[in-house]
């Protein structure tokens, strides 16, 4: 991946916080034209700094009633451990999303489930029953806020 200079993060920023911003807004707000802003755009998707655009979607309008942290430990960390639990996380569709983490636990699993029944079930089913699962604690998630704002540790090139 090619450095970014400050028009690359300012683009950045702002598909972070509205993917939908058209082309011609996006390159007034940066201070280049519209064919610039399209260019840069273009190259960041190819260089996979920009990796894609998301809908934000209300979880209660899918009947996701229920979300919950689920933090998993497995019995023994081999490569093939962890990526065959890697694969089974890939396959379910609770899973909203999942971390690969360091420390007491292996994975933590944010899950959307319909109610407390469901979410019951599928920690069964999905991780107790599986023979590579030592443990689990479950957290439910009161809250959720996805940051718009997009921390910047690199440093800007000089083009």
């Amino acid at each position: 991946m090619s450095a970014l200079d400050r028009i690359d993060f300012a683009l950045l920023r702002l598909l972070r916080k509205n993917a939908r911003l058209p082309n011609k807004d996006l390159a007034e707000k940066v201070g280049v034209a519209p064919s610039t802003a399209l260019e840069r755009i273009r190259r960041l998707r190819e260089s996979r700094a920009l990796l894609g655009f998301h809908a934000e979607v209300a979880p209660a309008a899918v009947g996701i009633g229920l979300q919950a942290m689920i933090a998993v430990r497995l019995t023994r960390h081999s490569r093939e451990l962890v990526d065959s639990f890697h694969e089974h996380l890939l396959r379910l569709e609770e899973v909203l999303a999942f971390y690969h983490v360091a420390g007491a636990d292996d994975f933590l699993v944010h899950v959307g489930v319909r109610d407390s029944a469901h979410l019951r079930d599928f920690a069964l089913s999905a991780f107790t029953e599986r023979t590579e699962v030592a443990h689990i604690e479950t957290r439910l998630i009161f809250e959720f806020r996805r940051n718009p704002e997009l921390p910047v540790y690199a440093r800007e090139s000089d083009d």
